[in-house]
């Protein structure tokens, strides 16, 4: 048995003016925890997508019909509200997991020796997000589902699932300036990918905002767009980054590339078809709400990958820090 260590007066004291130097000064995380503390945060990300997707789907949009209680006399969910109001308020409560996912990183992140003040900021980038987007998720309820708040809602989520990304990439790496592993041209390249992937995200948010999908049972307030018109927008942009990344894949094979960034185009040139196949099949059988459902968890993944390839340009090992000229060590010593 280990013997638990008394706390103090002071100790107390020290854990409610800064909790989180508190824990680090008494813990120090192996390199793997806080990578997966990292990862976690970014799977949460990724479910809470899902579980959105399928709030949207069932029709359960406005299974609570207000916010932040359930309804107006209770802060949960009731048998009367049924199907619904259990799948909205399972999505809601789905943001508290996400929270304890965001902050378990934020910990471990600070607690890690030695400290890495670029990796708790990202941690805390999270946080914040999730908080803004947990108020626009409220008021995406109290609007009706007005689709431009919907659209900005996913959008946010994007931005969550990025700095998540970015973090769990970055547990892996040392704090060394970046060393860009391909050349200038490439690197324009996989900016110019990472444009029309983000302007792919964007255009699909307007897609779900003028398709049939409203979120609910009730009359929904659409954008006012052709619904047509824009799927077709939207499928020429998704070639666009298909040739984009194929393009790449070809430049890195042709100019020898380190394996790093040519096995992550592989891997999101494979994401992409795959995306397209249910793209496409979802349309042309109606928009299934399964197969909506795939389609919402592809955007996420392929989004992730195109991260990953922008990331895996460049290299940052360990930091070392600057020793003495074995040489000079001497001559001054003789001196």
């Amino acid at each position: 048995m280990v013997r638990v260590p008394n706390v103090t007066r002071a100790d107390a004291q020290a854990a409610l003016r800064n909790p989180l130097a508190f824990i680090a000064e008494r813990w120090t995380p192996e390199p793997r925890t806080v990578r997966r503390a990292a990862l976690s945060a970014l799977l949460m990300s990724v479910l809470i997508v899902v579980t959105g997707g399928a709030v949207r789907l069932t029709g359960s949009g406005l299974g609570c019909p207000t916010w932040p209680k359930c309804t107006d006399d209770s802060l949960t969910a009731t048998s009367e509200m049924g199907f619904h109001g259990a799948i909205e308020f399972g999505n809601r409560m789905l943001t508290y997991v996400l929270c304890a996912a965001v902050g378990w990183a934020i910990i471990a992140a600070r607690s890690q020796k030695p400290y890495r003040r670029g990796l708790v900021r990202l941690g805390w980038a999270q946080f914040w997000i999730v908080m803004s987007n947990a108020i626009l998720g409220g008021i995406v309820v109290l609007v009706g589902l007005n689709p431009y708040t919907v659209a900005a809602h996913f959008v946010a989520t994007s931005a969550l699932i990025a700095v998540a990304t970015v973090m769990w990439q970055r547990t892996r790496e040392g704090d060394a300036v970046p060393r860009p592993l391909v050349g200038k041209a490439v690197q324009q390249l996989v900016w110019f990918l990472t444009a029309a992937a983000v302007l792919l995200i964007l255009v699909g948010t307007v897609v779900t905002g003028a398709g049939p999908h409203a979120g609910d049972s009730s009359e929904v307030e659409r954008m006012p767009v052709d619904w047509e018109t824009v799927s077709k927008l939207h499928a020429v942009l998704a070639w666009i980054v298909v040739t984009l990344t194929f393009a790449l894949w070809f430049v890195l094979k042709a100019v020898d590339a380190p394996k790093n960034p040519l096995n992550r185009t592989r891997e999101l040139f494979l994401i992409l078809l795959a995306q397209g196949v249910i793209g496409y099949v979802q349309y042309f059988t109606d928009l299934p709400e399964v197969l909506v459902g795939l389609h919402m968890l592809g955007s996420a993944v392929m989004w992730i990958w195109v991260l990953r390839v922008v990331l895996s340009l460049r290299e940052r090992p360990e930091a070392v820090a600057d020793l003495p000229d074995p040489t000079a060590e001497a001559t001054l010593t003789k001196a």
